[in-house]
């Protein structure tokens, strides 16, 4: 009876092993084929017009980087990242006066960098920090209702600038960018566009246009996969930094709880989410990068001990096997939508579909291997 239980041990460990190789095999074809095409990365990007390679889509890329080397640390890694936080002057896209979250993004990078530079956060920071300064003071009277705190019009947002205020707050030790994210934070969820969160739902809404009135051509709800994927994740980033008996913390973990709930429902048995995430009919392909959020997302709560395991597993398994078939021969990913604002931007989205920026889908895919990998490892 023993012999018979070590073998069925020692079996399901293999499989597991098994499976982690295959898991971080997938994340290291697809970052190699990423680095291997993007081999300098100083040099601009150039869709339509020359960007900086510090923009948001790249940014976000080296969020999904850090995740890997976290796992798999090798320092060519850290070398390629360094080498752009280096170019870049560890400063914002756009500099101090920026308020805008597509040109802070990079700045998450910068700080998980710090510890592989030995100096203080002050000398390599001081930009970034000065520009969540300005930031602070400074209302929005273009596209927001003219208060300090309606930056975030739109919920990518949330992902883009939400983490980097609690990796200073810290970092510095001072509360006041906590708590300046998460009245930011509110003002997106409760008062654009009369909330753009959908606590009944656990879904966002895109923007202030996607509210309802508005509807799909089907009459449903417009929720876009990778606007809320962008939330699911900047939720995660944020708790990861926060201690769970503050505030903050319990506040963000209601919502995680509500979208994880509502995310559930909305998986497709081939495990993959849609681009609209209710509303089949209407675009009924797979969509990578929405999955690959919401596979992170899931992952954590369930390596921290908030999802249920039970519950979330078999979606976490399931996105995994679609997201393993997203995986050309070469490292490229299928299924990934371009940018965009909603479910119908860069339809139609296939398995050979070349997006008009690949590096964010990139990222996308290793935060969610990377978090799964430590769930089937556990």
């Amino acid at each position: 009876m023993k012999r018979i239980l070590f073998l069925s041990i020692l079996c399901c460990s293999m499989i597991a092993a098994n499976a982690q190789q295959d898991i971080l095999q997938a994340a290291q074809k697809t970052n190699d084929y990423f680095m291997g095409r993007y081999s300098d990365p100083t040099v601009p990007t150039n869709v339509k017009k020359i960007r900086p390679s510090s923009l948001w889509t790249r940014a976000v890329y080296y969020e999904g980087l850090m995740a890997l080397n976290a796992v798999d640390p090798q320092q060519r890694y850290i070398d390629y990242a360094m080498r752009w936080a280096d170019f870049h002057k560890w400063a914002p896209r756009n500099g101090v006066t920026t308020c805008d979250a597509d040109d802070q993004c990079c700045a998450q990078t910068y700080v998980e960098l710090l510890p592989y530079t030995k100096k203080d956060y002050r000398e390599l920071l001081g930009t970034v920090i000065a520009n969540l300064d300005h930031q602070m003071v400074t209302p929005n009277t273009k596209k927001g209702d003219g208060s300090l705190y309606s930056w975030w019009t739109w919920i990518d947002a949330i992902q883009m600038a939400m983490p980097l205020y609690m990796q200073v707050a810290k970092l510095t030790g001072e509360q006041k960018y906590c708590d300046h994210a998460m009245q930011m934070y509110r003002w997106s969820r409760n008062t654009c566009g009369g909330g753009l969160f959908n606590t009944k739902e656990g879904l966002w809404w895109r923007d202030a246009d996607y509210v309802p009135p508005y509807k799909e051509k089907d009459g449903k709800n417009c929720y876009w996969s990778r606007g809320n994927g962008w939330v699911y994740a900047a939720l995660v980033r944020c708790m990861t930094l926060l201690s769970p008996k503050s505030k903050a913390y319990k506040e963000l973990k209601k919502d995680f709880l509500l979208m994880s709930a509502g995310l559930l429902g909305c998986q497709h048995d081939d495990g993959f989410w849609h681009a609209s995430l209710v509303s089949d009919a209407v675009y009924p392909t797979p969509e990578m990068t929405g999955t690959a959020l919401f596979l992170y997302g899931m992952s954590w709560g369930i390596n921290n001990g908030l999802l249920k395991e039970k519950d979330y597993r078999p979606a976490c398994d399931k996105a995994w096997q679609a997201l393993k078939s997203c995986l050309h021969k070469d490292g490229f990913l299928g299924w990934n939508q371009g940018t965009g604002k909603d479910p119908s931007a860069g339809q139609p989205v296939t398995f050979d579909t070349m997006p008009d920026f690949e590096d964010y889908g990139t990222g996308c895919y290793l935060l969610g291997l990377t978090e799964y990998y430590k769930l089937v490892k556990k």
